[in-house]
């Protein structure tokens, strides 16, 4: 299994999303490349994942895959109503 590696950004971007009480931990951004409910492409190589975070939220995290490892570039929760059309 790949090793995933996070950005200074995306770290950041956890700690900033604490403060406005929505705690999201590494191994839940883990999970949601890992294991994506949607996974979308956009620009520049870059993918998309997509994964629940409640009942009105989900979790998108923006990443670049590489040979050897997967880097995290940023991730935001979302509202459901905006990224699940379906």
């Amino acid at each position: 299994m790949k090793e995933i590696r996070f950005s200074d950004h995306a770290q950041l971007k956890m700690e900033v999303l604490a403060t406005h009480n929505i705690i999201i931990d590494s191994d839940f951004v883990i999970e949601a490349v890992r294991s994506p409910d949607r996974i979308e492409t956009g620009d520049e190589d870059k993918l998309i994942a997509q994964k629940s975070l409640n009942e009105s939220l989900v979790l998108r995290v923006v990443y670049r895959e590489f040979n050897a490892f997967i880097f995290i570039v940023t991730l935001y929760p979302g509202r459901k109503s905006r990224y699940e059309k379906d």
